[in-house]
């Protein structure tokens, strides 16, 4: 792990308990004394810590300096996510954001499956983990979308991902995305887009939501 994420990172003293002492007792064996690395992923400050007592069931830290280190993609992505299985997207979750994608917000599109719920605090743990891995420096932003229209009043440069003529490259200036669901768009969505905001990959395969996703993301940061 690149840092470890506590949400009160920047204080003078942190004690650690749990999960966070687990970290640095059990996990990486550090030993008072020890300096060892902390964000709170809001300030995309990092913060240096002594351990200045450790034993099995907590570990005090004292802060010793800080610097600002940004840590993230290039540019911006915001992708405008048709609702799908929750485990489908938790299986790519941690993918996504390595790459640095900004904004995901959920939409409930024609084809979701209403069922279907995010759960934005499995959600938030697993993107936990995996800044903490790639040493992301900001915590991705999750959102839910009323609908499909909503969102393109509120980004109405929104580029659809659909079969098209019109490919996706590495040069496309493109910052928001929408990525439908198994079964893809009805006329009626892909009506609300401009023409010139619908692109496609160039592969004659047909990709799950999820592989799209990536792709799209792959492109557009990597």
């Amino acid at each position: 792990m690149q840092y470890l994420y506590h949400k009160e990172a920047g204080c003078s003293t942190l004690l650690l308990k749990g999960d966070e002492h687990r970290y640095i007792f059990k996990v990486r064996r550090h030993r008072e004394g020890e300096v060892i690395a902390l964000r709170n992923l809001e300030d995309e400050k990092i913060y240096y810590y002594t351990i200045s007592s450790l034993d099995k069931k907590e570990a005090h830290l004292q802060l010793q300096n800080s610097e600002v280190l940004s840590v993230k993609a290039k540019q911006s992505l915001h992708i405008g996510w048709c609702v799908i299985d929750p485990k489908s997207v938790e299986k790519v979750l941690p993918t996504l954001n390595e790459m640095g994608v900004e904004q995901i917000t959920f939409i409930y599109c024609e084809r979701s499956q209403k069922s279907f719920k995010p759960d934005f605090t499995r959600l938030e743990k697993i993107l936990l983990n995996s800044s903490q891995q790639s040493g992301r420096s900001v915590m991705m932003k999750l959102s839910m979308g009323s609908s499909l229209e909503e969102f393109l009043n509120e980004y109405p440069e929104a580029v659809m991902m659909n079969f098209s003529k019109e490919t996706l490259t590495e040069s496309s200036d493109v910052s928001t995305v929408v990525i439908g669901c198994e079964g893809g768009f009805t006329m009626e969505e892909v009506a609300l887009f401009k023409a010139k905001n619908i692109m496609g990959l160039d592969t004659p395969l047909i990709l799950k939501s999820e592989s799209a996703v990536c792709a799209v993301a792959s492109k557009v940061l990597l």
